[in-house]
């Protein structure tokens, strides 16, 4: 009975903050749906009114988000997978590879100072190795949103131009990377060698499989689709069938779901098959289950954590150092490739969001113990700030100018595009 009344608030909740920020502030409605889960939480609701808030997400319930979290956020990832554009590769590909390439070389510089400080005042879980410290801290300050970056684009009317191509391209092999940064640390953060190994050769075996043999595999499956126009129900239980035989074998190897929810995505047919997926899982997803991932992010999250001057301190150094580590890095590699003063800012901005994918990346690293409660609220408020930050950014660096010369269109209003065009 609980539930459905959590339910009925998670979802008043995040589409009201999320019109509120839209409406207001300019920003994508999962904006207000990340800040939505944290208001929900022990940081204000909790704080306020902790006997209410008890009796509506009692302890004993958070299993019931919890499975819903992770099944939301890995058919998330699907349709983002379902979405992904090889083409974005082909095009800028020398600029795209030093924006990315340096968007993730200065982070893991930074994380070398900061993962050992970090851990030194006790933010990561027990028995963490100063080397696992540098890595996750690295990946999360080197992750881009890509699905943010994407809705961002198509916002802002970038789509098709230079800009768009080249912040895409870097944006997608810039989380490519941190992805795998992650897995690395997953896969060493077990039951000694074995798992580690498991987890690692599973992983690059499934990936491989998975990115080479099986669109041939799937190929059938869309051309089946074409033939009747529609997508039938027995085609979309087969599908959702992959996916969760996919987000099973991730997780069986000790890496996690969402990376076998976003291969299989990257590896389904495109075309008609691809599409009606979209528009059929994407409501439901997005409105339902994707809330309640914020939301059992949110009840994890307690900023009253951060309750004295050195956590505060140390948390002003995170986000200073986030900010200043992608945004200068990827902004220099875009200008020693030859763009222009105001495009490479402009890159800078965009490539600085990290949204939900910071989220995902910092949900997985308390779930499995690598960090502690202070610093996830840290990173929760890194990732917020730095998702509030970029469109606001992008149009005082590049934006607004760029309209008044005619080079960009007016600002779009869609708040429903798929993944694909959708933010995180």
């Amino acid at each position: 009975m609980a539930f459905f009344l959590q339910m009925a608030l998670i979802i008043a909740a995040c589409r009201l903050v999320g019109w509120v920020v839209k409406r207001w502030l300019g920003q994508p409605q999962v904006v207000g749906e990340m800040i939505a889960g944290v208001i929900l939480g022990p940081s204000l609701f909790g704080l306020l009114a902790p006997e209410v808030q008890g009796f509506l997400f009692p302890r004993d319930t958070r299993a019931v988000l919890f499975v819903g979290a992770q099944f939301g956020v890995g058919l998330y990832m699907f349709l983002v997978g379902l979405g992904f554009r090889t083409e974005h590769f082909r095009q800028n590909a020398r600029s795209a590879f030093a924006v990315s390439l340096a968007g993730m070389a200065a982070p893991f510089l930074v994380a070398v100072a900061l993962g050992p400080w970090l851990l030194s005042q006790g933010l990561f879980g027990g028995g963490i190795h100063p080397t696992q410290a540098i890595l996750f801290t690295g990946a999360c300050i080197a992750i881009t949103a890509f699905p943010m970056l994407a809705r961002i684009i198509h916002e802002r009317g970038l789509s098709g131009t230079p800009l768009g191509a080249l912040s895409l391209s870097a944006g997608a092999i810039d989380d490519a990377g941190a992805w795998c940064i992650l897995a690395v640390v997953l896969a060493t953060f077990g039951d000694g060698a074995p798992v580690a190994m498991k987890a690692i050769i599973g992983g690059a075996i499934f990936a491989t499989f998975m990115l080479t043999a099986a669109p041939r595999l799937l190929a059938p499956l869309g051309r089946l689709v074409e033939r009747e126009g529609r997508v039938t129900p027995m085609v979309l239980g087969i599908v959702l069938t992959l996916f969760m035989l996919s987000a099973f074998i991730m997780d069986w190897v000790g890496i996690h779901a969402v990376f076998g929810g976003f291969i299989l995505g990257c590896a389904m047919p495109r075309g008609l098959l691809s599409r009606e997926i979209s528009k059929q899982l994407e409501p439901f997803t997005v409105v339902v289950l994707l809330p309640m991932f914020f939301t059992f992010s949110g009840l994890n999250t307690q900023l009253t954590m951060i309750n004295s001057l050195g956590l505060l301190g140390m948390t002003a150094v995170v986000l200073v150092g986030s900010i200043a580590a992608k945004g200068l890095a990827c902004y220099g590699a875009a200008r020693l490739t030859g763009q222009d003063n105001a495009t490479a800012m402009g890159i800078g901005a965009l490539m600085n969001a990290r949204g939900l994918m910071e989220l995902i990346i910092i949900n997985i690293g308390l779930q499995r113990g690598i960090i502690g409660p202070a610093l996830f609220s840290m990173l929760v408020l890194m990732a917020i700030v730095t998702t509030l930050m970029a469109s606001p950014l992008f149009e005082f660096v590049y934006g607004r100018k760029a309209r008044e010369r005619g080079e960009l269109g007016a600002l779009t209003d869609d708040a429903a595009a798929a993944p694909s065009k959708a933010a995180t």
